[in-house]
């Protein structure tokens, strides 16, 4: 199955690499292999994280305070956010 990016998940995952980044160097890159961990968990069991919707789900990230937010469509797993997990609750719903 296919993992693809909506474009503000895109960019909020390169914000917050680059947010990392600019405080202690070589952090950016350990969030995006964190994520590259998560993606790869998720590709081998999308239905192992919790619904937080109907059909929305959550993974965790336990370095970082984030959660990458998904959905399984039928041809592929769409990434609607990087979300903190201390901001902006379900901002993100409108992107499904």
């Amino acid at each position: 199955m296919i993992i693809g990016f909506h474009p503000d998940a895109d960019a909020e995952v390169t914000e917050a690499a680059r947010y990392y980044e600019l405080r202690v160097p070589g952090l950016g890159a350990d969030l995006l292999n964190e994520i590259d961990q998560a993606l790869d968990q998720i590709m081998l069991n999308p239905e192992s994280s919790p619904l937080i919707g109907r059909r929305v789900r959550r993974k965790y990230l336990w370095r970082f305070p984030y959660n990458l937010i998904y959905a399984i469509l039928p041809d592929r797993i769409r990434i609607v956010a990087c979300a903190h997990q201390k901001r902006r609750p379900f901002y993100w719903r409108k992107r499904q």
